[in-house]
């Protein structure tokens, strides 16, 4: 049983890339958020405005 805990400890603390995605694809769905609300913002109210462009 000591074997498989060491191999389990040492499989834990080699993760590769893991933490360096997770922040990628928060910085990706962040910045989607944004360029959505960017884009999408331009349309609020267009009726109404008066007609000034």
């Amino acid at each position: 049983m000591p074997h498989t805990v060491a191999l389990l400890a040492a499989a834990s603390e080699d993760q590769g890339l893991g933490g360096t995605f997770r922040i990628v694809l928060l910085a990706a769905l962040v910045g989607a958020v944004l360029l959505a609300w960017f884009l999408l913002r331009g349309y609020r109210g267009n009726g109404d405005d008066g007609g000034n462009d």
